[in-house]
């Protein structure tokens, strides 16, 4: 029986399900047997969601501000995320957590969420998301300073090659007066600190 494909806007859930067709072909299994006839539609699927935020504008969600004279620091701790190996195409999940400066405006803290879900739902490393997420709240929030700190477990080195279960690896991205003032520093990775 075929599989309807759904249309995604910029997926070809098509040539994704043929692909992992092929791959099934030329890893010795038959994708014509009972158990595996749906997915190479379910992982075309299951693609298209884990690389969404290649089709959108994380900026979207730091549209709106509220004029605050608030001048301490902003804290978002443990924001789950999960996103995808761009050397190995395998999962990487963890939690984010994010704190910003204010200059005069603040945003809604389930925007921090949203941003860390818009940049970790492509193909990516985790150095570049941490820096990512940082570089836009300097951009569009006009921070004083900023703080990422994400911690992860890469299934590429726990299930696959050096196989080490338990790893978990933590990369930081700090910006402005949160990496270039002392006190700032300490007092932001105190508060980030479990």
């Amino acid at each position: 029986m075929a599989v309807k494909a759904e249309k995604s806007s910029r997926v070809d859930l098509e040539r994704i399900a043929a692909a992992v067709r092929e791959i099934l072909l030329a890893v010795g299994e038959d994708p014509d047997r009972e158990g595996l006839r749906q997915t190479p539609m379910r992982v075309a699927r299951m693609y298209a969601e884990m690389f969404q935020g290649l089709h959108e504008d994380p900026s979207r969600h730091l549209g709106a501000f509220f004029t605050e004279r608030y001048d301490e620091m902003v804290v978002l701790r443990k924001i789950p995320f999960n996103s995808m190996c761009e050397h190995h195409l395998m999962p990487f999940e963890g939690y984010a957590d994010v704190a910003y400066l204010p200059n005069g405006k603040v945003v809604g803290i389930s925007k921090l969420a949203r941003v860390v879900e818009s940049f970790s739902r492509r193909p990516q490393v985790q150095e570049r998301l941490s820096s990512q997420i940082a570089d836009l709240l300097m951009d569009k929030v006009g921070a004083r300073g900023v703080a990422v700190i994400m911690k992860a477990t890469h299934t590429c080195m726990t299930c696959r090659g050096i196989r080490k279960p338990g790893s978990v690896m933590i990369t930081s991205a700090l910006r402005g007066i949160c990496k270039s003032d002392a006190r700032t520093r300490a007092e932001v990775l105190a508060l980030l600190h479990e």
